[in-house]
């Protein structure tokens, strides 16, 4: 039993999934501290006046009625700078490891062809016959 749990545990997909999710966790921390201290701020001098931030309140005299457009701008440049980030700390090495393995990952899909009688287009491109109506498939010379 320790010995089939040790092997799910060091299968690859498992250990990169586990350090992808602790690298994510360390740059979200990073990213809200930039926003919230960075960006948020920036974004509020853009406003004249004693107002909350970007935005506007609803219902005057009461804060808790501030429209905060300044924090959806903040977690839209959040997101992307997280997505950025992962991409080029997970995702590339990955893919160029995965390379010299000689395995092709996040790649283009294999090309395909629709079916001439029953439409469906999922078909390989080098199929002889239709996987769903069993009709044999013109060639891609022919076509």
């Amino acid at each position: 039993m320790i010995k089939g749990f040790r092997n799910f545990v060091m299968r690859g997909n498992i250990v990169e999934a586990a350090v992808a999710f602790v690298v994510a966790l360390a740059f979200s921390a990073l990213i809200a501290m930039f926003i919230n201290y960075i960006i948020n701020p920036l974004l509020a001098a853009t406003v004249s006046g004693h107002k909350i931030g970007l935005g506007w309140l609803i219902r005057p005299g009461n804060p808790r009625t501030f429209v905060n457009i300044g924090g959806l701008i903040g977690a839209l440049i959040y997101f992307l700078i997280f997505m950025l980030v992962i991409y080029l700390a997970i995702v590339m090495p990955y893919k160029a490891i995965q390379k010299r393995r000689g395995h092709d990952v996040y790649g283009d899909p294999p090309p395909v062809k629709t079916c001439p009688f029953c439409l469906s287009d999922d078909l390989p491109a080098a199929a002889g016959k239709c996987k769903y109506c069993g009709t044999d498939q013109p060639s891609a010379a022919a076509v």
